[in-house]
């Protein structure tokens, strides 16, 4: 069922001791989302821990360093920046059926929770945490302010993506200006800093980058082969994504991941006018019109061909 932002903050109001799960291979915005929804429940006398299916990545330690949250016997569960109960990771056995508010920005959201609270307007979920934020009558803490910058910054491209809205320079406007926040440095860890494995990894695969249909499709492959050779850990590949679309006159950048259980996740990204959601919901993923992903089993090369046939055919539809 579809709520709007009053009875999303009105159930949140009323809500116990709530479990809030992010999505597996969490990013700044889910994580963001988390941490600060936590941060408002905690300001409302209402316990909350948020748990995901992977770690997160060190680059956001000053967004958990307050701690995951107190151990309990949940009482609610609510799932932030969740599209599909597959994002759940291994966590999606014990909560697919029991979430009770689903706070989403993904066009693709396939209404699995009780209750959903969806804008796909939103640039980033962590927006909607602003709103409900003000919603509810709290004031943010610096730490709260943080995370929903970082989430906005990290889901826009420091603001440059097309789902950039008026909406998200003024919300981070509001967080600058009435908090704490350090937006330099984050901006500088979320774009800017890389290992040096992950420089050499970026060398690597732009060398074997892949071109299809006329060069309007690039393609990356990044092998478990070459982060074991690199010494590159898996929270390093952050805005690998985009590495495909740089190239002049692509159409649709695809970057394809091998996972330790064999499988292949896939992130795709537009330049234009091509809608990657479509195409990805071909393959069970979905996401947003110009970024979106799914996950493929079989051989790299069998994905590969998978892969280009289906943006192939979404080309010549268009």
């Amino acid at each position: 069922m579809r709520i709007n932002l009053k009875e999303a903050a009105e159930f949140l109001k009323s809500c116990k001791d709530a479990v809030i799960i992010t999505h597996q291979s969490p990013d700044g915005d889910c994580i963001g989302a988390g941490f600060a929804l936590r941060d408002i429940l905690a300001m409302l006398g209402i316990r909350s821990r948020v748990i995901c299916s992977d770690e997160f990545p060190k680059r956001y330690a000053f967004m958990t360093k307050t701690g995951w949250g107190e151990d309990f016997e949940p009482q609610t569960v609510i799932a932030v920046d969740i599209a599909d109960t597959q994002l759940m990771g291994n966590l999606r056995e014990e909560y697919e059926n029991k979430v009770d508010l689903c706070i989403d920005h993904h066009i693709s959201n396939i209404e699995y929770a009780e209750r959903l609270l969806l804008d796909p307007d939103a640039a980033a979920t962590c927006e909607l945490i602003y709103e409900l934020a003000k919603e509810l009558g709290v004031e943010l803490t610096d730490h709260c302010a943080a995370c929903i910058y970082t989430g906005i910054a990290t889901d826009t491209g420091c603001f440059k993506y097309e789902c950039t809205t008026v909406r998200s320079h003024e919300i981070a406007a509001e967080l600058m200006r009435n908090h704490k926040i350090r937006y330099a440095a984050i901006n500088r860890e979320m774009f800017d800093v890389k290992s040096i494995g992950r420089l050499k990894m970026e060398r690597i695969v732009t060398d074997l980058m892949e071109y299809y249909l006329d060069n309007k499709v690039t393609m990356i492959c990044i092998t478990n082969k070459i982060l074991n050779e690199l010494g590159v850990d898996a929270n390093d590949l952050d805005g690998c994504a985009s590495i495909p679309l740089q190239v002049e006159g692509v159409e649709v950048g695809i970057t394809i991941k091998e996972r330790e259980d064999g499988a292949f996740k896939v992130s795709m990204r537009s330049a234009d006018d091509v809608n990657v959601s479509a195409i990805c919901q071909k393959l069970g993923g979905g996401g947003h019109v110009k970024a979106a992903g799914c996950l493929v089993t079989g051989t790299l090369e069998e994905v590969k061909e998978k892969l280009v046939e289906t943006v192939r055919q979404s080309l010549e539809v268009e």
